[in-house]
């Protein structure tokens, strides 16, 4: 009876959750095996895998897949880099340090249109922008950079977000580091680099495992950015999955294909997360 009581009283919870998940996974997959179009919601025709094929046959299917994983391999290192950089440099004590920590995770908390639209009229702008105006400071010609550079010009709006979020973990682990440790390294002769890479970067292993897995999850969704900025272009440039996906459902109409392409997204984000946790969720043990 102690045992099941507690599994009675859990169960609505459970089942509730279990429906909240399952029901529009299989409403997917229903959809992605029918010839489904917003313009005719009245009918709905068996039509198998050719959803399926018609997505993967796409001509911006390839440049899609290979800009998504290029964003996401881009933001992940440059957070995971700088963050650890950040986190270091602002881990001694110094005047105004709590000031600087809160300045540094603020830009996570900005809405991800709100962030699109800060760097392309504030900060991209080839006219008034921030950058246009050092350009012609050191007598350049400006940069139309979401035209020019329209995939490195979202990385830089995400990993502008993420950042903040890598350093506010890097910065917590630094506080458990063994101070004990670094004075004998020190008194040792251990120069600033040495310390880096046999203290520093073995002690941040499982955060920054835990910071890659985490955005790995996020970013494969990255959609405000670039619907805000670039629009997908020029072309296809700047068109990931989930941009892809979205043309098909509400620029296309066409949600049979954007069902499967959100299938295919999800399969994309399983084999990730199985080589990620193969290769450095051994670290979480």
């Amino acid at each position: 009876m102690k045992r099941f009581l507690p599994r009675v009283l859990f169960a609505p919870a459970v089942i509730s959750l279990f429906l909240w998940m399952i029901v529009p996974l299989v409403m997917t997959i229903y959809f992605s095996l029918v010839r489904y179009n917003l313009m005719q919601p009245g009918e709905k025709e068996w039509n198998g895998f050719a959803n399926y094929h018609f997505f993967v046959t796409d001509p911006d299917f390839g440049p899609a897949v290979g800009n998504t994983l290029l964003l996401l391999s881009a933001v992940i290192i440059i957070t995971v880099v700088f963050g650890v950089l950040l986190a270091l440099l602002v881990n001694d004590p110094f005047p105004g340090r709590g000031i600087v920590r809160v300045l540094l995770i603020s830009p996570f908390f900005v809405m991800p249109t709100v962030n699109a639209l800060l760097w392309k009229h504030m900060m991209m702008n080839p006219i008034y922008g921030v950058l246009a105006q050092v350009w012609i400071f050191f007598g350049l010609q400006p940069v139309d950079w979401l035209t020019d550079f329209p995939l490195a010009s979202v990385i830089t709006m995400v990993a502008w977000q993420w950042l903040p979020f890598a350093c506010l973990i890097f910065i917590t682990s630094l506080q458990s580091m063994d101070r004990d440790q670094l004075e004998a390294a020190g008194m040792d002769g251990a120069n600033a680099f040495q310390k880096f890479w046999y203290l520093y970067l073995p002690h941040l292993a499982r955060p920054m495992a835990v910071v890659i897995m985490i955005e790995m999850i996020f970013l494969m969704s990255v959609f405000a950015e670039i619907f805000t900025t670039t629009g997908g272009g020029p072309g296809n440039e700047s068109t990931n999955i989930a941009f892809l996906i979205f043309k098909q459902a509400l620029m296309n109409f066409d949600v049979g294909v954007a069902s499967a392409g959100a299938l295919f997204a999800v399969l994309l984000a399983n084999v990730a997360a199985v080589f990620l946790i193969r290769m450095i969720g051994k670290n979480l043990d």
